[in-house]
Order: C-alpha cells, then structure tokens, then sequence
C-alpha cells in the first residue's frame, strides 16, 4: 500500500485523477443496482437483461477506432469534460424510466452514457503512459483497478441498501450529483502534455493503426490476451442468480448488491496480495486459479452464502489479470499509437464482454442452467490459460519491472 501513497504523492495530476475516478465509479453503482432492480420487478426476460449488461460495453466497441484518433489529435482535458458532461444529463434522465413503456429510452440513455464513460476511461490510459514511466505505469494502473473495485465494493452494498430503503429514483440522483462533483474536480485541473499534431485524416490514421498492428503481430495478440479478461463479465449472469436462486432469501436490490460487493472485496484484496509479485511466468498461474474459481461459484451457486463467499474467491485475481496485461500491451506499444491502440484495446475488451452478457442471456433463455453456464465461463479461463503459454512460447514478452 506504501507504494501507492508515495506515488500518488508525487504524481498530483494521476491524484487528482484518481480522485475523480473513485467518485465517479461509486455513483455509477448506485445506478447499476437501481437499472436492474427495475428490469426485474418489471418482469423482463432474460434476454432483455442480458442486452442491458450487453448494451453497457457495446459503445466502446463502435467508438474505439474513431476515439483513439481524436485522443493522438486533440487536448484530453477537453473531451474528458465534455464525456462528464454526457454522463451528468443522461445520469438524471434516467429518472424517466418508470415501466416497459420506456424501455427504449433506458437502452438510448445506457448506450449514450457508457460511449461517453467508455471514451473518459480511454483517454485516461491513453494519457498515462505519456506522463508517467512504465513502472509507476504498472503502479497507477493497479491504483486504477483497486479505485474501481473498492468503489464497486462500497458502491454496490451501499446502492442495494439506498434502492431498497428509498427507490431507484433516488439512486439515480445520488449518481447525478456525483457526476457533478467529478465535473468540478477536473475542471480546475491542470494537465500538462506535449501534442504531436498530424497532418493526417481520419482514414489515414485508421489505415495507419491497422498496418502496425498487423505488423507488430506481439501487440495484436496483446490485445487478444487482454480481451480474454472481458469474460468476467457477470452482470447479467448475477441478475439472472438473484432471481432463480435467492429471491426467496432477500429482497432484489440487496441480493445484487451483495454479490457484487462480495466479488469487489476480492478485486479489492488481490491486488494487495499479487500485485508485487507479479511477473510473466507467474500469469498462467492466475488465468488458471481465475478458472478455478469460477468452476467453484457454479457448485456453489444454489446457496446464497456459500454464493457470497465463492464471489470473493472469483474477484481475487480479475483485478491483477486486468492491470498487468493492459500494462504489458502499453509496455509493448510504440508511443506515436498509445491513444489508437489503447482505443482497439478497449473495443476487443468491451466486445467480448458484451459478448459474454448476450451469450448468458441466451442460454439462460434455451433452458441451459446457470451453474452450466458459470462452468462454461470458467473453461473458458482454461483456454486463455492455453492461449498464454502459445504466446509466450512464439514471442519475448519483456518484463515489466
């Protein structure tokens, strides 16, 4: 923890950041919890739940080509004020969502929020490696994934208390505001950061990208590796648990909150504990333990408190899984494409994410049991383990510290 402190300390930009970061991931929760309490005491299908965890990572996928050639031409401050300002009037229209009659403009309001969210996200990790060196790089970006998961952590219990006691509307207020206060923080904020105008368009750029990526192939498998993260995508797949398993045992809003908070308590501690031992060879070791316990939470899953403790276990190493192969591709990408391949990074990433939500909808609705279901995802790790040990074996792969 000592080292994070001392970073921060003398990176006051990556501070204040941060700071931003953690207020702004806690009131997304608040929303989060409040969206699919609404879909289930609405009564929607599984399908339809499934397309609104789908629906909050299709954005970055349509976006991400277009937004890495905005980020290497224009200033971030610029456009990370103008994607709060989205996030805040989308935030507080979605107090206009009250039955199915609306489901149209929830979806509207979801994808328009999570383009601009998706965006914010991608000029921050764009914008690191160009301020910091790659070892504080390896550090801020495992500050980045313990801000998301202790928000998510305090976000989640905190938001499926505020649903239950006072309702959705409030909630979405609550996120509102807090948007509002991220807004203020960065607006006083002074970022200093050398531009490389390009003379080039759009096209050119894109071509550009794509004929380095094909050209560098350890980027391009990289990017693949890093996607394989997007497999932890749960929301729809907890949904769908809270009602076939737990409705009889606690209200909706707490029961979604819980789980998500159990899993955020590991996102919170795996880091603490691996992050500082983390090197190449020790990679395959987390995909596998990933598939693990994933396995694991599919035994468990008819049980709401052994559910609880198994969330914690499948959380303990997706943080580090995260941080140390979004670090590795930025470690391994030349500087003059952080902003486009940072950008195709986080469309593979949010693609097969919104994949994996469609895919448990679907099967959820073909019959297949949610414990089948889970098992499949954690095979799916025992893939990418494999995957992992081809890469290593055909490229050098160069350490991080």
């Amino acid at each position: 923890m000592k080292r994070y402190v001392v970073l921060l300390q003398s990176e006051p930009v990556l501070a204040r950041l941060s700071l931003i970061q953690l207020i702004a991931y806690f009131g997304a929760w608040f929303s989060n919890v409040a969206i699919y309490t609404l879909l289930l005491d609405m009564g929607v299908s599984a399908t339809v739940v499934a397309l609104t965890a789908a629906l909050h990572f299709l954005p970055g996928v349509v976006q991400a080509p277009f937004s890495g050639v905005l980020i290497d031409r224009f200033h971030p401050k610029k456009m990370m004020v103008m994607t709060l300002v989205i996030e805040i009037i989308c935030t507080f229209s979605l107090l206009l969502v009250r039955d199915t009659s609306t489901l149209v403009l929830l979806f509207i309001l979801i994808v328009l929020r999570m383009a601009a969210a998706s965006f914010y996200f991608t000029i921050e990790m764009a914008l690191l490696p160009k301020i910091l060196h790659v070892k504080k790089l390896q550090l801020a970006n495992e500050i980045h994934s313990i801000i998301w998961s202790v928000s998510y952590t305090f976000g989640m219990a905190i938001s499926g208390f505020v649903v239950y006691k006072v309702g959705v509307s409030a909630a979405f207020i609550l996120d509102g505001l807090l948007f509002v206060l991220s807004l203020m923080l960065l607006y006083h904020l002074r970022i200093e950061v050398t531009m490389n105008p390009t003379s080039q368009h759009l096209a050119a750029m894109l071509k550009a990208t794509l004929g380095y990526i094909k050209r560098d192939r350890k980027v391009f498998y990289l990017l693949v590796l890093h996607a394989l993260v997007g497999l932890t995508a749960f929301d729809a797949l907890v949904a769908l648990m809270v009602h076939e398993y737990y409705t009889h045992v606690i209200a909706t809003s707490l029961a979604i909150g819980l789980l998500h908070a159990s899993r955020a308590l590991g996102l919170v501690i795996g880091p603490l504990l691996i992050g500082k031992h983390m090197n190449n060879s020790r990679l395959g070791y987390l995909l596998m333990f990933q598939a693990a316990a994933i396995m694991i939470w599919a035994v468990l899953m008819p049980n709401f408190y052994l559910s609880l403790m198994a969330s914690v276990l499948v959380g303990l190493c997706t943080t580090t899984l995260w941080s140390y192969t979004y670090t590795l591709l930025q470690h391994h990408t030349e500087p003059a494409y952080y902003g486009r391949v940072v950008a195709y990074n986080d469309m593979l990433f949010l693609l097969v994410a919104a994949a994996t939500s469609m895919i448990i909808g679907l099967c959820a609705d073909a019959a297949i049991s949610l414990q089948v279901i889970t098992v499949m995802l954690g095979l799916s790790f025992v893939a990418a383990t494999l995957y992992f040990y081809w890469l290593r074996r055909h490229f050098e792969l160069k350490e991080i510290h």
